[in-house]
């Protein structure tokens, strides 16, 4: 049923302002990890012509690395990149006008060996744990505060940290080099697809803490005075997006095109990167997800303090972008 009305939508999209469509097209400049998901949007809207329909001209820039992302966005040689709210306030918390809109909920999660004895975080005290993002990051941090809540455990003490990138933390959990990763969605997900265990995700963690509304991990950064000057191609670039997520998850012929850019032969690991990624889709924002965004913002800066958040630990006014009605889509 699902597939049937994929034909329908993208000619619903072609016809979306006919007028608009003569003119010159209007262009978005995207920065794109070569395997990040963001890519595989953009091929699936450049296969199907979801580009040309909303009158962009999208330019992608290959980027070596999330921070290359970052400091491109500040430097203006891309207009929109993916990454982490947090980001986006201590952007805002110095000045910095960068926005923030959700692109996925798929959360990063703690996995180890099917056979392992970790079952929880108690589990962890004395194990080696592999923690990618560094010391700062928003999972481990939400994991120390709520091994503190549950346990009074200082987890950042009781275990011994390995900090680098995710594939060389699955490469050492394969080898028996750790005992539990704490890693980001898709490479949770490649482990899982191999038969290692989730043992918690960013969900559940952000749940034991009290806070029960969903907060997409991730979302599209770019700067609100481009987004403001440039309104009706941000709503349209959204427009395709959300097309082309709904490709990728309902129309097999269409994620066949797009799987060869996970860079994974496996068939099992590109299912398990599909089915995470279509869980990961953002069904909605509003006041519920903003004010649980402060929490998590609060609990941050009551784990780690000014180096995670401000020191009032208060989430900046502005971080999540909110369109104006005029640049809403109302077909």
């Amino acid at each position: 049923m699902r597939n049937r009305l994929l034909p329908a939508l993208i000619a619903l999209l072609a016809l979306f302002d006919a007028a608009q469509a003569a003119s010159p097209p209007s262009p978005v400049r995207v920065g794109v990890l070569a395997f990040g998901t963001l890519n595989w949007e953009i091929a699936a809207i450049k296969n199907a012509g979801l580009d040309q329909a909303q009158g962009l001209a999208l330019e992608t820039t290959p980027l070596a690395s999330a921070e290359a992302g970052k400091i491109a966005l500040q430097g203006k040689s891309v207009d929109l990149i993916v990454g982490d709210w947090i980001w986006v306030a201590n952007q805002r918390e110095q000045g910095l006008n960068f926005a923030f809109a959700p692109y996925s909920t798929s959360h990063g999660a703690l996995m180890t060996r099917p056979d392992s004895p970790i079952h929880g975080i108690a589990d962890l005290k004395g194990k080696r744990l592999g923690i990618a993002g560094g010391g700062l990051d928003k999972n481990w941090l939400l994991l120390r505060a709520l091994a503190g809540k549950e346990l009074g455990l200082d987890l950042d003490s009781a275990v011994e940290k390995t900090f680098a990138a995710p594939p060389l933390l699955n490469q050492q959990l394969l080898e028996g080099k750790l005992d539990a990763v704490l890693t980001y969605w898709n490479h949770a997900a490649k482990l899982e697809a191999q038969g290692y265990r989730r043992v918690l995700d960013g969900r559940g963690i952000a749940r034991g803490l009290g806070v029960e509304a969903d907060v997409p991990a991730l979302g599209y950064l770019f700067r609100e005075d481009w987004a403001k000057a440039n309104e009706a191609a941000l709503a349209g670039f959204f427009r395709a997006a959300e097309a082309a997520k709904q490709q990728i998850c309902d129309s097999d012929a269409a994620w066949a095109k797009v799987a060869p850019l996970t860079q994974e032969p496996d068939a099992k690991v590109q299912t398990a990167l599909r089915r995470h990624y279509c869980q990961g889709r953002v069904a909605g924002f509003g006041s519920a997800e903003a004010k649980a965004a402060g929490e998590i913002y609060s609990l941050l800066g009551k784990t780690a303090g000014p180096k995670a958040t401000n020191s009032q630990g208060i989430l900046p006014e502005g971080v999540f972008w909110i369109p104006r009605p005029s640049a809403v889509d109302t077909n």
